[in-house]
């Protein structure tokens, strides 16, 4: 199976994210050490604000929900995915975890939050498909094995956060904060589109020194 090309996670149906194991398979996308650094950033966000309201949008296997949960026992997370499998495999890694303090929501990223989502949270972190469409067939031959709905950004990668900037807004409170992981290529583009809702942009580099998260606040 390695030999014709499929991941090593899939083969072995886990892996670790920021020192924590989670259920991997075909279906969902696979937890990166890149990602890591937006998990590292939404901790440094919330910190010092009390029982703070998470969302984590286009969780996959949930790490990144997983992670601010396990880290922050009064946050309240809420994890959302439009997806199937990767519902059925965050809740699977929600559950070994033993975390009680996350709900599974259904959502579409690219669709506007449920009504009820206005003004509900303080932070909002996502890391959404953001490879360009005309790239996906040029990409590593392990990545052909992954969902393309987790890596597919649209014609120009931007799809998902212009959806974010102009959509999903709304569902931060006045001075809530965004963390976004991005390509390593996209940080000055993904800044202009936020500029519109958010302040105080900033774009870190992660262990490549490549850009790859934006954080922002809301006006």
């Amino acid at each position: 199976r390695r030999c014709a090309g499929e991941p090593l996670q899939y083969i072995l149906g886990e892996w670790e994210f920021y020192s924590l194991p989670f259920a991997v398979r075909a279906g969902v996308l696979i937890p990166r050490p890149e990602t890591e650094l937006l998990a590292e950033r939404a901790l440094a966000l919330l910190e010092g604000n009390p029982a703070p309201a998470v969302l984590d949008l286009c969780t996959g296997s949930g790490c990144v929900a997983a992670v601010v949960a396990k880290h922050i026992p009064d946050a309240r997370v809420t994890a959302a995915e439009l997806y199937d499998v990767p519902l059925e495999v965050a809740a699977e890694n929600f559950r070994r975890l033993g975390l009680v303090n996350i709900a599974l929501e259904k959502a579409d990223a690219l669709e506007a939050p449920p009504a009820r989502w206005a003004g509900k949270f303080d932070l909002l972190v996502s890391n959404p498909p953001y490879v360009p469409r005309g790239d996906l067939g040029s990409l590593a031959r392990e990545l052909a094995f992954e969902p393309a709905e987790a890596l597919d950004g649209g014609d120009d990668g931007l799809i998902f956060y212009r959806a974010i900037a102009d959509k999903w807004a709304s569902v931060l409170r006045g001075g809530g904060k965004l963390a976004l992981e991005i390509g390593f290529d996209q940080a000055a583009r993904v800044a202009a589109l936020l500029a519109r809702h958010f302040t105080g942009i900033e774009t870190y580099r992660d262990y490549a020194g490549r850009d790859r998260v934006v954080t922002a606040t809301k006006n």
